[in-house]
Parts: structure tokens; C-alpha cells; sequence
């Protein structure tokens, strides 16, 4: 599955596999900035690379907030980041109308945490054939997401990729259950930690999600340690001027030394 994936790139089979890159496609300029920083760090650490950008931002808090440049131009500017850059590239969608063009472009279709039971979404992207990486919802269990994958198998895909993300506490705060690694890895598929999604403070009255990026590398450091296959890091140069998400990502310069530490920890644990 994820190993026809990375065939071009050289890396360690024995390390996780990173999906990093900007919330949402804001520009070529950045996708660019991200992508050649990125795929240079994780080449020299022998990290298997997907990038990561959201074409479509549709879920936002305040309906102010920036969702995007347009489906089209977003979509080419995250396969062009690929092809330059020699890796695969995944994007969320958010309906099942959007899963076969969104397939013509990315190698991975991510389904949000919030729509993670919606069959409809799940069978369309399965269809298209593409790798199909389900986040957790908030709401939900490790146990309990056999069924996001059996829904997609049926569907006639086995190419399955689950994400741990974090549980709703209390209104405004995540919180993370490492059981949950190990509980989604009986069913049998490559489980991802997000990193920084799990660091979100949702729901706030300024109708801009919080976040605790100081604790990327704490959340990202147990999930290694508890048998995560890989891990999802949104980052950005200057977070503080992002245009989605800004207060749970990681600084762009921060990224190198965090995955420095990350690849020893895996190495004790294998």
C-alpha cells in the first residue's frame, strides 16, 4: 500500500512516515516553501514523506474565515507540489461528490474527524481506489472505528489508513488516549497520530480555534513511543499569519529538531 507509495524516495523502512505540510493551500509560493523544506529534512533522516494541504477548508468556525483559492487551483497547486518534490500528496474532502476529482490529483483522500461515519463519503472515496486515511472523530473510539474500515473494504479497497486525533473534553479542549493507538492497529491497518489537530482548543466565543503547539513534540514523542505507524504535522513559516489553524501548528523551523528526537525514540522502540 503506502510502500509503492514512497518508492521514489530513500528511507529507512524501519521509521514512521511523516504527512506534513500547511493547513490549507494559501498560495504556490508557500506550498513550494513547505514542500522543498519538508521532503529535504525527512530525506536526510530517511523519513518516508506525503504532503499534506487542504484544497478546501470546510469546516470553519466563523463563516468569515478563509476556505480556500477555488477547487481547481488548489487541487493543481497540491499535485504540482508533489511532482516537484518527488512525493505523494493527500487532501481532505468533505463530500462524496468531491472524491472522484479530488482523486485525480492526490494520491491519499483524508476523511475528517467529523465525518468519519458518513457512508456515503467513506464508499465514494473508496471507490476511486486511492489509499483512504479516516481520522477518529472526536466523538468516537479506537474499537469503534472497525467500522470506518469495514465500510471501505466492502467497498471494495483495503488500502486503509486510520488517524488518532484526539477525544472531545469538556467544550473547549482535546485530549489524547494512547490505547487508541494500539486499539486501531487490530484492525489491521497503518495507524497515523495528528499531532496538531489533537492540540486544538475548539469552539472558542472569537470563533477562532485555539491551540497548544508548545506540546507537538510531547503528543508526537508518546505516540511514537506507543506504536504509531506515522504522524500527521500541519506547519507553517510563521503561524501567526496563517490563514487556517494557525494556533495549533508547527513553526516550520521547529520541524528539523523535533524529528531528529523522533527518529531516536523509533529507533528504541523497534
Amino acid at each position: 500500500m503506502l510502500t509503492d507509495l514512497f518508492a521514489g524516495q530513500q528511507y529507512d523502512s524501519t521509521n514512521f512516515f511523516l504527512i506534513a505540510g500547511p493547513c490549507v493551500v494559501e498560495s504556490e509560493e508557500l506550498l513550494m516553501e513547505v514542500g522543498d523544506k519538508v521532503s529535504t529534512i525527512c530525506r536526510n533522516l530517511g523519513i518516508p514523506y506525503i504532503f499534506k494541504a487542504s484544497y478546501r477548508k470546510a469546516n470553519r468556525t466563523s463563516a468569515s474565515s478563509f476556505t480556500g483559492l477555488g477547487d481547481e487551483t488548489g487541487l493543481q497547486l497540491l499535485q504540482k507540489t508533489g511532482a516537484a518534490f518527488k512525493v505523494p500528496v493527500t487532501t481532505d474532502i468533505h463530500g462524496h461528490d468531491e472524491a472522484a476529482v479530488a482523486a485525480q490529483f492526490a494520491d491519499i483522500l483524508q476523511i475528517p474527524a467529523f465525518l468519519c461515519r458518513q457512508t456515503d463519503l467513506l464508499i465514494a472515496a473508496a471507490e476511486t481506489g486511492k489509499i483512504v486515511n479516516v481520522k477518529k472523530g472526536q466523538f468516537v473510539s479506537g474499537p469503534s472505528m472497525k467500522f470506518a474500515v469495514e465500510k471501505i473494504v466492502r467497498a471494495g479497497n483495503e488500502n486503509v489508513i486510520l488517524t488518532e486525533r484526539g477525544n472531545t473534553f469538556g467544550y473547549q479542549d482535546l485530549v489524547v488516549d494512547y490505547r487508541n493507538i494500539p486499539w486501531m492497529k487490530e484492525h489491521g491497518v497503518p495507524v497515523v497520530m495528528d499531532c496538531t489537530h489533537s492540540l486544538q482548543q475548539p469552539n472558542q466565543t472569537t470563533g477562532v480555534t485555539g491551540g497548544n503547539p508548545q506540546l507537538i513534540g510531547t503528543i508526537a514523542s508518546a505516540a511514537i513511543a506507543s506504536g504509531a505507524d506515522g504522524l500527521f504535522i500541519e506547519t507553517h513559516p510563521n503561524p501567526a499569519v496563517a490563514k487556517s489553524d494557525g494556533a495549533n501548528m508547527l513553526r516550520l523551523d521547529l520541524l528539523e529538531g523535533l524529528l531528529q528526537k523522533l527518529v531516536k525514540i523509533r529507533k528504541a522502540v523497534v
